[in-house]
């Protein structure tokens, strides 16, 4: 046998060896099931580059902040995951997470001044940027149109301020046929939180500022939906999905809720239902909703920065895709090509200006808990308004250590 020509065989052989022998591999948790939002990015992502693979393990949503804080523990973390965007400023406070400023600052796909101000809040730290949206939700009113009509409301006028949302809701409400006027969630959990957080904050208080006279008048008016039989009782134990189940089922005129929704409301709700932005306080207040949806964040140990960084990069520019294929709403102002629900979408695109992030705050479940109990002890009678806005606020402050 001829060595030489054995070894020109070889050499060449490895010459001709594709790039990506040396695969890099990280790794992705996710809410997400096959076929959605993140098993897509991974596939597509993953053919663009061979040289790098991305593998995918989906993680149940309540559970992903411990199993996330169990493998940061054991050195088994994921390279990217998704987290709830009021979740970011645990993970990075106890520097968890990779902050992304210095690799976002040489970018020339990722522009933080392009991102709405509520989901850019949701990333910051201290000075930092710990994630990047992969998309956002909000919130807004939801309203049976056939209904207005026939009630003698204009429908293309809804309720503007929270004195006209109560009008129309007691003009709507129909006990005798079992329609309540409006449907919204207050349960003691973080959906009650999420709904009440932007008339807080659209009457000039926040998470950390909840005794105010706003918040007060806020609380005193979903007490009065209650008391009033506007809104059912079960308003302090349903959260969004079933309380918008009511209202796609005709028993509710008015609804709060999120673009979620819409897929399953344009099935079952057998009447012409539209969108408009929350009612604020009084004329000329100033705007606020919810902010909803998760980051993609990349775990601060990770082996590999630079891949996990160009995976970020590459979800980030999709966001045009995110509302006709994924449901969620654009995180910065992009054009969108026929979108599906055009009258809800640019409500909510709209909406999307005005959403303000919970927090941040790395002790944001204990702040979100003392709201729910000020909501829950409110609505159920068990103390004023005030009352619960004040032990609300000095649980708070003893929580911001203040």
């Amino acid at each position: 046998m001829n060595i030489a020509r054995v070894m020109g065989v070889f050499t060449l052989a490895a010459l001709s060896t594709p790039a990506w022998a040396d695969q890099v591999t990280i790794n992705l948790w996710t809410i997400d099931r096959p076929g959605e939002y993140h098993y897509k990015m991974a596939e597509e992502f993953s053919a663009k580059n061979p040289d790098i693979k991305v593998n995918v393990r989906s993680v149940q949503f309540p559970d992903m902040v411990n199993e996330l804080a169990k493998a940061m523990a054991t050195g088994e973390a994921p390279d990217v995951t998704y987290i709830d965007n009021p979740d970011v400023a645990l993970f990075a406070s106890r520097k968890l997470l990779l902050d992304m400023k210095p690799l976002i600052d040489q970018s020339s796909v990722i522009k933080l001044d392009q991102i709405y101000p509520g989901p850019l809040a949701s990333v910051s730290y201290k000075g930092g940027v710990y994630g990047i949206p992969r998309g956002a939700n909000t919130i807004a009113l939801y309203y049976n149109a056939d209904l207005f009509k026939a009630a003698g409301l204009d429908p293309a006028k809804p309720p503007k301020t929270w004195d006209e949302l109560y009008a129309t809701a007691k003009k709507l409400n129909q006990p005798d046929k079992g329609v309540y006027g409006l449907a919204f969630s207050a349960a003691a959990s973080e959906e009650g939180t999420f709904q009440f957080l932007p008339w807080l904050q659209m009457a000039g208080g926040d998470y950390d500022k909840v005794n105010v006279p706003g918040g007060v008048k806020a609380l005193a008016l979903w007490k009065k939906f209650i008391d009033e039989g506007l809104a059912s009782k079960d308003t302090l134990i349903r959260g969004q999905w079933d309380s918008t189940g009511t209202f796609n089922a005709g028993n509710a005129a008015m609804d709060i809720s999120g673009p979620w929704e819409l897929p399953r409301m344009s099935k079952d709700a057998k009447f012409e239902y539209r969108v408009a932005l929350l009612p604020v306080p009084e004329e000329g207040a100033p705007r606020a909703s919810a902010l909803g949806e998760g980051d993609n964040v990349i775990v601060a140990n990770t082996k590999h920065p630079k891949e996990a960084f160009k995976f970020v990069e590459y979800m980030y520019e999709q966001m045009p895709r995110v509302w006709n294929e994924f449901g969620y709403m654009p995180a910065y102002p992009v054009k969108v090509d026929k979108p599906n629900y055009p009258q809800a979408y640019d409500v909510f695109n709209e909406s999307m200006k005005f959403a303000r992030n919970r927090g941040p705050s790395p002790d944001w479940a204990k702040i979100s808990k003392a709201i729910q109990t000020a909501i829950q002890t409110t609505l159920t009678g068990q103390s004023s308004p005030e009352n619960a806005l004040a032990a609300a606020q000095k649980s708070i402050d003893g929580i911001l250590g203040k």
